[in-house]
């Protein structure tokens, strides 16, 4: 059996021999060309050799010699006269300084102007690294090709290439590390959130909004804020309340009742709130307006995801444990202006404010 192998190998190899009489197992394609073949070329040349027949000796293909003739031909004088002739040195010289600058431009220099743009945005106004992105690719300032996206941003600004580092970001990292609890005697204050119409989950409606309280300190003494926000444009308002109670609440919500006026039932077609007893008065609103109020599940937050993301950007400026009663309606103002100015990227990089005036001139334009 061993010998019936052989003799197939020993035929194999003759077939191969005799119909491919230069085959060769060993390749050279893609490979540069040494000093020695260099050398070999010029040799070649003074002995009057042609170009194919020196590709031929070097098993090489006939473009590579002709083009390595042609970058390393330099002016010589010989005699008194200037000839053009070619040096193996002078082919590898600018072989080496052709290889310096071959590969792919390091983008960070190209985009210069664009990433300094970005970043003074992101130092000066606060902003996240992909609102600075987005608002500065949607102003036209800039090509295409002259800009990176978000993630290469944060990959330049993980490697310390840029002036900010992650310290300087706003948030890089949140982890929820708390266990979940089952909470059996629940607290109904009104209509459940199930009950609230499916459309509008879809956001294609404004005028449906989310209520919750932000605190700072712990404490009966210090001050709360009251943050509504709209879920179609993501704008929001923010009023400073003496005390997370009902009855502050509400004197809150009269406020912002009377400065929407007659419109107010259009601006405010539904609330939806948590089950906490500062919103044990919320559905009185039913009672006046066309408003419809609605709460959700206890312990589901995500039920209100729109306003947790925008308590989230509060947090910015002022953190927990930090005493509201330290900020007075001018700072709190400021926050709010912030937030509402604040591009986002789930709505094209527009900000709520901008969208939310759109929706209230076409409402003001019906009267």
């Amino acid at each position: 059996m061993l010998r019936l192998n052989h003799q197939k190998t020993n035929l194999t190899e003759r077939i191969l021999t005799m119909d491919y009489p230069k085959i060769t197992t060993e390749s050279r394609k893609h490979k540069h060309l040494s000093y020695e073949e260099r050398m070999t070329i010029q040799i070649r040349l003074k002995d009057g050799c042609t170009a194919y027949r020196i590709a031929k000796e070097l098993k090489r293909p006939i473009n590579t010699v002709i083009n390595e003739i042609k970058r390393g031909t330099v002016p010589q004088i010989i005699q008194n006269k200037k000839v053009m002739v070619y040096l193996a040195d002078a082919g590898e010289a600018i072989y080496k300084r052709n290889r310096k600058h071959c590969g792919r431009k390091f983008k960070r220099f190209i985009c210069s102007d664009f990433i300094e743009d970005v970043c003074e945005k992101i130092k000066d106004k606060n902003w996240s690294v992909d609102a600075a992105v987005g608002f500065t690719t949607k102003s036209g300032k800039y090509i295409q090709e002259d800009t990176v996206c978000t993630k290469t941003l944060y990959h330049y600004i993980d490697l310390g290439l840029l002036e900010i580092t992650n310290l300087d970001l706003p948030l890089k990292v949140r982890r929820n590390t708390k266990p979940k609890r089952i909470r059996h005697h629940k607290m109904k204050l009104g209509t459940s959130i199930d009950e609230r119409p499916k459309s509008v989950d879809s956001r294609e409606e404004f005028g449906h909004w989310e209520i919750d309280t932000v605190r700072g300190l712990k404490s009966k003494e210090d001050n709360v804020l009251l943050t509504i926000t709209e879920r179609q444009t993501r704008n929001s308002i923010i009023r400073l309340i003496p005390s997370k109670t009902a009855d502050a609440v509400k004197k809150a919500l009269e406020e912002i009742k009377t400065l929407f006026g007659s419109k107010f039932s259009q601006v405010f077609k539904t609330i939806t709130g948590d089950n906490g007893l500062e919103f044990a008065e919320l559905s009185t609103l039913e009672k006046d307006t066309e408003t419809k109020v609605y709460f959700a599940h206890p312990y589901s937050s995500h039920e209100r995801g729109t306003n947790e993301r925008h308590n989230g950007l509060i947090r910015r400026f002022i953190p927990k444990g930090v005493q509201i009663s330290k900020f007075d309606i001018e700072h709190i103002a400021f926050i709010e202006d912030w937030c509402n100015q604040l591009p986002r990227k789930i709505l094209g990089y527009r900000s709520p404010e901008e969208l939310f005036d759109e929706a209230l001139d076409i409402i003001y334009s019906c009267e």
